[in-house]
């Protein structure tokens, strides 16, 4: 087994409450961490750790809770960026001729402010609790659409590659400090959401990937278990896909 190094750490984890955020709660939980489960969706914590209603579009509400979590729990030593949401749809939609739909202001800018926006509060919140102590990790979700685009997904895909640019900025940045910061981007994953989709849709997406699946919320708790652990002690700036071998619209 690999020494993962993580019992007892402390760990924040965003989107918390279900799919990929909830199992690598889970994850880490089972490897001895404490975990701070945060989402606005009513949610569960593992053993030792906590919950908390967070909002993290909105950067007091994240300050406060970053307080809470060093006071009940101790410093933060892995940081986990997993919440989103979707608000899809085209640039601009014509059809017979004429312009059918745009996408509005409030479709762009209320997934940035979560997606893109709420890394940055996160990040900015944790980051000086992890240099006065010494060191940290910092983990972000970005997509495989963050790297190849994705028909109808205009803000999504800004948002994962804005991911993608702050990851590779805050390694320069906070290396010195020893804390690491890497991406994962998944592809295809049978989260609730996706499992809402009709069959045609995920078999679509089934056979957009070479390994004939989707991938399950464990595949991406995994790999955000090895890049917080001590295996990972050399890793930073990186951006590992874990998506089946996935490009997504060939």
């Amino acid at each position: 087994m690999i020494e993962t190094g993580l019992k007892d750490k402390i760990v924040i984890v965003t989107g918390a409450a279900a799919g990929i955020g909830k199992a690598t709660a889970q994850r880490f939980a089972a490897e001895g961490a404490r975990v701070a489960c945060w989402d606005l969706k009513p949610g569960e914590a593992p053993a030792n750790g906590l919950f908390q209603a967070v909002n993290v579009a909105d950067s007091s509400a994240v300050d406060a809770a970053v307080k809470e979590v060093a006071e009940r729990l101790g410093t933060p030593y892995v940081l986990v960026n997993n919440a989103g949401i979707l608000r899809d749809g085209q640039l601009v939609k014509y059809k017979d001729g004429a312009v059918a739909g745009l996408m509005s202001d409030e479709q762009f800018d209320s997934l940035i402010s979560v997606n893109l926006k709420g890394v940055f509060h996160c990040t900015r919140a944790v980051a000086p609790h992890m240099i006065q102590a010494g060191g940290g990790v910092i983990l972000n979700a970005s997509s495989v659409v963050g790297i190849y685009g994705n028909f109808g997904q205009t803000n999504y895909v800004a948002a994962k590659a804005g991911v993608i640019g702050m990851t590779k900025v805050w390694a320069r940045e906070l290396g010195r400090y020893k804390i690491r910061v890497n991406a994962v981007a998944p592809g295809y994953i049978a989260t609730d959401m996706t499992k809402q989709m009709p069959e045609k849709i995920l078999q679509t997406m089934r056979d957009h990937t070479p390994l004939g699946r989707l991938g399950q919320p464990e595949d991406i708790a995994n790999a955000y278990l090895w890049l917080a652990s001590d295996a990972a002690s050399f890793v930073t700036g990186a951006v590992l896909s874990v998506d089946g071998g996935v490009v997504p619209g060939t």
